[in-house]
């Protein structure tokens, strides 16, 4: 599996997105849950079309994937993994994302398929999913938040393809910039690694040659 992990929206690495499209399908899936801490309307529909229209430009076919219509039906969502070669997660509330994952199976899903020929991309809670612990994530996004009424406590074990914590939007113009700040200082007192990812900065990793390795 690639990752493509960008602070925001597509960031500057768009090329390496166009070269995974010269030899796979099209097909990606959008995964628009960590908006579910907002409520419906205009503002939250057109900025999920905008995300959709951002990969359209570059060629990809988006399907909008809910996984709210996976909760408890994990066999039903691996069918998306046979069919979609590529997934983009967006920015929203990572803590909500990462209870939407659990929930549909999607977690497991992803460590199950990490070997496989495919593209994990996305950007903030996207991303700040994937590391392997979201404490200093609750600096930035409320962790209690739960739409879903799931009566589970916040999730802050990561899906773990990323060692340290990314830290979004760090010194970027965008309203959570000192957040990310405060976030960094976290990491330092809680002596925890982090990286710190600037608006339009991007990290690509194949975790599959990793796999490899280990073997």
């Amino acid at each position: 599996m690639k990752l493509y992990l960008s602070s925001y929206k597509l960031g500057q690495e768009t090329e390496v997105l166009q070269d995974w499209l010269k030899d796979h399908d099209n097909k990606i899936g959008l995964i628009i849950n960590s908006r579910d801490v907002f409520p419906d309307g205009e503002r939250k529909e057109n900025g999920i079309k905008s995300d959709a229209q951002d990969l359209e430009n570059l060629g990809f076919s988006v399907e909008i994937v809910d996984l709210k219509k996976y909760f408890g039906k994990k066999e039903e969502l691996e069918k998306l993994f046979n069919k979609l070669p590529a997934f983009f997660a967006i920015g929203g509330n990572s803590f909500t994302l990462r209870r939407a994952m659990k929930l549909s199976g999607f977690d497991e899903l992803l460590q199950e398929h990490r070997n496989d020929d495919m593209l994990y991309a996305g950007y903030s809670a996207g991303i700040c999913v994937l590391c392997k612990d979201l404490q200093a994530i609750a600096v930035m996004d409320d962790p209690d938040i739960d739409p879903y009424n799931s009566n589970i406590s916040a999730i802050y074990e990561g899906v773990g393809f990323i060692e340290e914590t990314i830290i979004p939007h760090f010194e970027s113009d965008h309203k959570e910039t000192e957040l990310a700040s405060k976030a960094v200082e976290y990491c330092k007192q809680n002596n925890l690694s982090y990286k710190t990812l600037h608006d339009g900065e991007v990290i690509i990793k194949d975790i599959t040659k990793e796999t490899k390795k280990v073997k």
